[in-house]
């Protein structure tokens, strides 16, 4: 299975932007979709995730009611709508599906690169 991540880019502080993630390959249910974020010098951190079971939702708390995931399942794709977007927001953007329990059973798309300036 293979993820490709697109999307990032360069966005004023405020801006928005939609980061796109297109699952290929192999034929597999997720447990769940999710997005990562890793700035400089700090560890990797999740950003929102996508339930299969129930549909529901997570978000961190630092992104919440601003971000918004969804998904496809039709297209093996998921999005993350990013608005009112802060220079703190600023990293490196990955998906990843996760096929066991946790996300340590997962795979990984290769990350875009999202830069907020102020």
């Amino acid at each position: 299975v293979q993820l490709q991540a697109s999307g990032g880019g360069l966005v004023q502080a405020g801006g928005s932007l939609r980061l796109s993630c297109a699952a290929s390959g192999r034929t597999f249910s997720s447990n769940a979709m999710g997005w990562f974020r890793q700035a400089p010098g700090k560890e990797r951190e999740l950003v929102a995730v996508s339930r299969r079971s129930g549909g529901s939702t997570y978000y961190a708390d630092s992104v919440k009611g601003r971000f918004t995931i969804s998904r496809d399942n039709a297209k093996n794709m998921v999005y993350l709508q990013m608005t009112s977007l802060k220079p703190e927001d600023t990293a490196v953007y990955y998906c990843a599906a996760q096929y066991g329990d946790t996300w340590r059973q997962s795979y990984w798309g290769q990350g875009t690169q999202v830069t907020v300036s102020s």
